[in-house]
């Protein structure tokens, strides 16, 4: 059934006149983004209260007034203080595995299954004002402060827990009833919900449950380093890993093979999409969470962190008919963020673009993307031929892993089609080098490659504790720099504060260096040069190595030598 307008049901309920709404709407249509019933709200036109009841009305959901209403203990536990923030939500009462809760964003419809996936309860909602939804929230939640080390205070001594997962681990066959109770325990999805809840609030890119002999770790990537979070008693190894294998509809009765799988959900508003990986291991399933966070990553060329000279360049070269644009780097690297931006920057109604990625990482509207599916055959170099005859005009390559899909990959530049696609080699005058053992002939090389941008990511000096310091010897020998060549240069170091969590660093930046593919350079690549006199020649031409592009972010305060040294390679 077609959901009625808010606007009319505004009318119906006699909160608004007809000529209000006209001009509801005139004053809507000048500001798309804006929600009819906040503009009436703005105007003075209804209150609060009277737009609580239409979303009521609209989604035919009842309307509850907050005032007066107490929540007892046990029903707030059962939504953690992260959670509670996070969706605006206040749990009321419950009663037969049926959580009713209170919210004021009743049209966020994935919200009520993302809370029945990480609650384990079916959930009713109710509609109440956002002021009181507000003023519960301070009331119930503000002095809670609860906390992951709280949680597993709590687990460390529940027996029951203990022997349930004593029963459960083992090679034998499994009990299916009791993990399902085991998995759906309020203290199993307690604790998980808090450490995915965490993870995503603080952008972090991966999160690994690690199980050993004596002990089970949660450790958290955050620009790009793994850190430990308090772990978990070992007894909560099997619970853990089974309750995110039943989010990620895994099979829980296979323990003996590897599984992948993902965790779809929408947290605060926006989707947030986790890769699930299970590996058997001598002590257990060892699970990876990839955290894929499309507000984090703004798939905007002009976020990347590229210069304005850099990027007029690397325009230039992407809005080439045809040829070969390579990416190059680590895995982690920022690779395919860079190449998304790229594709959305030309993505136009006059020109299909065809992507085929191991796995699609982001959903871009107006663009092709094709999964690879080893398991049916459907490879880089299979997907390639397929795409040739969908008559596209760009086309992304997640990868050239062999022979086979640099020569398709060279073959669709030579007959008109802008092919972009990554390698993994240090930095972009080796690119050639590798293109070369992989096989590919050297005329073709020079024939069909573009440029070649090699990108690195290292981490921000957070600034809240940012401070000034003196470089030591060992750092000057790392640069191969004497006291006089740093005498008039600052360099700069994050003491460490609660912000960074004591690391010193916050957020990353880009470090690049393009390399454009020139008539001297196709010359010097003919006659076989090795990539140190490929590199020369661009240097001469003006292309910034990652090195030298790294040491300007260290003299304005934006990183650390060690960062530099860490991610970068001496120039020759």
């Amino acid at each position: 059934m077609a959901i009625r307008r808010i606007g009319q049901i505004l009318v119906d309920m006699g909160f608004i006149t007809d000529e209000q709404l006209e001009m509801l709407l005139e004053e809507q249509s000048q500001n798309p983004g804006q929600l009819l019933g906040k503009i009436a709200e703005d105007m003075g036109l209804i209150t609060d209260d009277q737009i609580a009841q239409g979303l009521a009305e609209q989604m035919n959901i009842q309307f509850v007034d907050l005032e007066g209403v107490e929540i007892p203990k046990n029903i707030l536990a059962e939504v953690s203080d992260a959670m509670a923030q996070l969706y605006r939500v206040l749990p009321l009462r419950l009663s037969d595995d049926v959580l009713t809760i209170a919210t004021c964003d009743p049209q966020n419809l994935a919200m009520q299954d993302e809370l029945r996936r990480f609650l384990g309860f079916e959930i009713r909602l109710l509609v109440a004002t956002e002021v009181q939804i507000e003023k519960a929230l301070k009331k119930y939640y503000s002095d809670e402060n609860e906390s992951i080390e709280s949680i597993i205070e709590e687990l460390k001594d529940d027996e029951a827990l203990m022997a349930a997962a004593k029963e459960m681990e083992g090679d034998g066959p499994i009990d299916l009833g009791n993990v399902s109770e085991l998995v759906d325990s309020a203290p199993v999805r307690k604790l998980l919900n808090m450490v995915l809840l965490l993870a995503i609030k603080d952008h972090a890119s991966d999160i690994h449950f690690e199980p050993f002999e004596d002990e089970f770790r949660i450790r958290i990537k955050s620009d790009g380093v793994l850190y430990e979070m308090v772990p978990p008693p070992r007894h909560l190894a099997f619970a853990i890993t089974t309750r995110i294998k039943v989010m990620a509809n895994l099979d829980i009765a296979e323990r003996r093979m590897p599984q992948d799988g993902r965790i779809e959900l929408s947290i605060g508003g926006h989707p947030v999409d986790l890769r699930v990986a299970v590996c058997p291991t001598m002590f257990g399933e060892s699970v990876v969470l990839r955290i894929l966070d499309r507000s984090v990553v703004s798939l905007d060329l002009k976020n990347v962190g590229m210069d304005d000279d850099l990027m007029t360049e690397f325009r230039s070269v992407i809005e080439k008919p045809n040829g070969i644009i390579l990416v190059t780097g680590p895995t982690g690297s920022g690779k395919t963020t860079t190449l998304y931006s790229a594709l959305s920057e030309l993505n136009r109604i006059e020109d299909k673009i065809i992507t085929t990625e191991d796995p699609v990482e982001y959903d871009i509207d107006g663009i092709i993307q094709i999964p690879i599916d080893h398991d049916v055959g459907i490879t880089f170099a299979s997907c390639l031929r397929a795409i040739l005859r969908q008559d596209p005009d760009k086309i992304l390559v997640g990868e050239i892993r062999d022979i086979e899909t640099a020569e398709i990959a060279v073959q669709a530049s030579l007959t008109g089609h802008l092919v972009f696609s990554t390698l993994h080699t240090n930095d972009a005058p080796s690119t050639v080098t590798r293109m070369k053992d992989m096989g590919v002939p050297t005329f073709l090389i020079t024939a069909t490659v573009e440029a070649i941008l090699a990108q690195r990511l290292v981490r921000r000096i957070c600034p809240e504790c940012r401070e000034e310091t003196k470089p030591s010897e060992q750092m000057l020998f790392e640069l191969r720099m004497t006291e006089d060549d740093v005498a008039d240069k600052k360099f700069y170091r994050g003491a460490g504060c609660d912000v960074c969590n004591n690391t010193g660093y916050k957020g990353r930046v880009g470090l690049f260096e393009l390399m454009i593919i020139d008539d001297d350079l196709r010359a010097l690549i003919m006659t076989n040069a090795s990539a140190d006199e490929i590199r020369d020649c661009a240097s001469s031409k003006g292309m910034v190595t990652l090195r030298h592009a790294g040491m300007q972010f260290v003299y304005d305060g934006t990183t650390t030598v060690d960062e530099i040294v860490r991610e970068t390679v001496l120039d020759a």
